[in-house]
């Protein structure tokens, strides 16, 4: 298996691993399983989907309706799978963190692939990294993620540049999407971990 192959089937779990972080914010309401498999859809393609509608391309999902498939398939799974946890909240941050890193750092490589200017592919990134997530906590009836105190886009965009200075560098590009993704998931996992916040205005 080269890289390539290796990107292509990690563009897949990070949509699974997504979609399985929605399915268990249903879980933490108690939804029917089609509530699993509306909230994991929404989560996994949510952001993607913005993004490709912001880009003027052709929605991803809607090209290759494999990713629908994949959405629904680990919303059932966890459906199952979510009454054997022990903490579904503990788990659900976890699988957020791993999406968010994934998802910044392919965002981004897909508006770079397309020319889009740097600054652009960066918010590209952390828009395909968060919006799925916001859509979710807004349709759900909590507080998004997004303004929860602990660092979290603040990841998407360490992921998101991180590969841009390293796309200038002498480095395959699926080496250079591997450490991005690796940086963003660091520091989320550090934020979960040790609790890290950003600053808050103080007047």
């Amino acid at each position: 298996m080269n890289l390539t192959e290796l990107l292509g089937i990690i563009d897949q779990l990070a949509l699974g691993v997504f979609a399985v972080s929605g399915a268990l914010a249903a879980a933490e309401k108690r939804l029917d399983i089609l509530g699993f498999i509306l909230f994991g859809t929404i989560t996994g393609i949510g952001g993607g989907t913005t993004r490709d509608l912001l880009l003027d391309v052709p929605v991803f999902w809607v090209v290759e309706p494999r990713y629908l498939v994949i959405c629904i398939a680990a919303s059932v799974f966890t459906w199952f799978l979510a009454r054997q946890l022990d903490s579904i909240v503990r788990a659900l941050r976890w699988a957020d963190a791993v999406g968010l890193a994934l998802f910044s750092v392919l965002g981004t490589a897909k508006a770079l692939d397309l020319n889009f200017p740097p600054i652009v592919a960066v918010v590209m990134g952390m828009m395909t990294a968060s919006f799925g997530s916001l859509i979710r906590d807004g349709l759900i009836g909590r507080q998004p993620v997004l303004l929860e105190p602990e660092i979290y886009v603040t990841a998407a965009l360490l992921g998101a540049s991180v590969y841009i200075g390293l796309s200038y560098l002498p480095l395959k590009p699926e080496i250079a999407q591997l450490i991005a993704m690796a940086s963003a998931f660091s520091l989320r996992a550090a934020a979960i971990v040790y609790d890290l916040r950003l600053p808050k205005y103080d007047r």
